[in-house]
């Protein structure tokens, strides 16, 4: 059984991704070729975005954006502390200071709840109000930007947060690494309000290339243009390629990645509508047989596009003996998370305690994810709710 199965994925649209990248291959232009336009033209009918920048990664994105919005010293940039290390790590790097906040048991996401005593907390240098790296308490930092995670492709709370960002005038920054094809009261993913959103093509992401890839969403006409020069060395415009006006970055999207995705793109969504067929089938499937075992709890009006599925196991289950008994079944599984960002250790000089939140470690301790695609058939899904019931100690 396969966790990710792009193996059937690419045997269902082989022909066409061959014919996209013959055509590359033909006219020969590798970098910012015609297939990169017409991808960003695509994506941006896609979320209904004004604007669509593709890059070199999820990870150039988000640098991207902070570079654009001149984030550096001195500033706070708020974040969830449960998601992949580029969300915080991209803040780090241009000079800001990464401000962790725990995340809602149920959804996994951001507390929108806490987003507030974390901005006071800042500007009061205040740790009483909320756990605070030492660094703002040394010296005081300006809250700034707010960048928001949908993990596991589940929507975060975008009404409460984005309220409590707008009274404080914070930039917000979805990164959608996670979420492309995801949807919040009706509104897509990577354009749900915010005034920048990022995603990742890597090639496990539900939309994903064969190397790197992403891109940077905005309706910000000046925000998109600037972008577009700071991912070319900072070019002055697509005439004037030797006219360099910034200080920039190679972070330019492939050519040929660009053909993949326009392929995949084409499935996308009929391949969104069968994960969530397969999402429904494991949700019926744990209540029938294993209620004892969390499901995963989407945002209220959120639509998920499954990048993950990924339950909570009972308190007191030993995790790894459970994987390895999935293991012995053929199933693979997946901790995607086992240590939080504070607890990383290249943030560890940041001075967070290792508990300070709760949530979050109670998470790492006990999450685990499914096979999660659109291709996995019902058999198997019984399969792997079955030998997951046996391994957590219930009947088989």
């Amino acid at each position: 059984m396969e966790y990710i199965d792009l193996k059937a994925q690419q045997a269902r649209i082989r022909e066409d991704l061959d014919r996209r990248m013959a055509a590359v291959l033909a006219h020969g232009q590798y970098i910012m070729g015609p297939e990169v336009r017409e991808l960003e033209e695509a994506l941006a009918r896609f979320t209904g975005a004004a604007h669509c920048i593709g890059c070199a990664s999820g990870t150039n994105a988000l640098e991207l954006v902070l570079a654009a919005w001149g984030i550096g010293p001195g500033d706070a940039v708020f974040t969830t502390t449960l998601s992949f290390i580029a969300t915080a790590e991209t803040i780090a790097r241009c000079g800001a200071q990464p401000i962790f906040i725990d995340i809602d048991p149920r959804t996994y996401n951001l507390d929108a709840s806490r987003l507030e005593d974390a901005i006071l907390a800042v500007r009061e240098r205040d740790c009483s109000r909320h756990p605070l790296p030492q660094s703002a308490l040394n010296a005081a930092l300006t809250p700034r930007a707010l960048v928001v995670v949908d993990l596991f492709g589940n929507p975060a709370d975008y009404d409460a947060l984005l309220a409590i960002a707008n009274r404080h005038e914070l930039l917000v920054l979805e990164d959608g690494a996670q979420a492309l094809g995801g949807m919040y009261k009706g509104k897509m993913l990577c354009n749900c309000g915010c005034h920048a959103a990022t995603t990742s093509f890597f090639p496990a992401k539900p939309l994903g290339c064969y190397g790197d890839g992403g891109a940077v969403f905005t309706n910000d006409a000046g925000l998109a243009e600037l972008i577009d020069s700071l991912r070319y060395h900072g070019r002055r415009d697509a005439r004037n390629k030797n006219d360099n006006v910034r200080l920039g970055c190679n972070g330019r999207l492939d050519t040929l990645q660009a053909a993949i995705l326009l392929g995949k793109l084409d499935i996308f969504p009929e391949e969104l509508a069968l994960r969530r067929e397969v999402a429904q089938r494991y949700e019926r499937l744990l209540k029938q047989n294993a209620a004892h075992i969390l499901a995963p709890c989407l945002t209220e009006g959120g639509v998920s596009n499954w990048a993950q599925y990924t339950v909570r196991l009972p308190q007191g289950v030993d995790r790894a003996a459970v994987m390895q008994r999935l293991k012995a079944r053929g199933i693979p599984s997946a901790i995607n998370y086992p240590r939080a960002m504070h607890q990383q250790t290249c943030m560890r000089c940041l001075g967070y305690a290792p508990d300070a939140f709760p949530h979050v470690q109670e998470a790492c301790a006990r999450v685990l994810s499914l096979p999660m695609h659109p291709y996995l058939s019902e058999n198997d899904q019984q399969a792997v709710v079955d030998a997951l019931t046996c391994a957590c100690g219930g009947a088989a």
